[in-house]
């Protein structure tokens, strides 16, 4: 019985730590362009717009994906569908748009796992240059929060994101 009581305490250690650790979950990344607010904005107002420097259309370019709505335009939306895990499935769809300095979208992941963000990119001019940042902001359910302790989200993310913003940066520029 004793052994039992042992194991039951192992094995709710792990929820009892997840009581602790945050839900919330963010990650932004910056670039500095050389170039104006207007001028980048061209790259960032619209889901097309976007898909132009997105790294994660490269990874499965012929996956498909279906348009709703007048892209450029809150409540605009495309969905896609990937059998490449690290594309998934989901939406994301246009929320708010402030030109030229701010596109936040909702993204809704189906695959490989069910989960919402508030994505975000702005647009802040700074000596003549623009800081052009990337971003989200989401909840990890409880317990899966606890993975927060073993992760670390900026190295897996600062690839993606990098070289998203690194694309964004040449094709404003040119």
């Amino acid at each position: 019985m004793i052994v039992l009581y042992i194991i039951l305490g192992v094995m709710a250690i792990p929820f009892i730590i997840a009581l602790f650790v945050s839900t919330d979950v963010s990650y932004k990344k910056s670039v500095t362009i050389n170039a104006t607010p207007d001028k980048i904005w061209a790259n960032t107002n619209s889901l097309a717009a976007m898909d132009k420097w997105s790294p994660w259309l490269d990874k499965d370019p012929t996956m498909p994906r279906t348009f709703t709505g007048e892209d450029g335009k809150p409540g605009a939306s495309h969905a896609w569908k990937s059998t490449i895990k690290q594309v998934g499935e989901g939406s994301q769809t246009i929320v708010k748009l402030t030109a030229p300095t701010r596109i936040d979208t909702r993204l809704d992941f189906i695959k490989p796992f069910k989960s919402t963000a508030a994505a975000f990119v702005t647009l802040e001019e700074e000596g003549g240059k623009t800081v052009a940042t990337w971003g989200f902001e989401s909840k990890m359910p409880y317990p899966m929060n606890i993975m927060k302790l073993f992760m670390n989200m900026k190295d897996g993310m600062d690839k993606e994101f990098g070289f998203g913003l690194n694309r964004l940066k040449e094709l404003s520029e040119n």
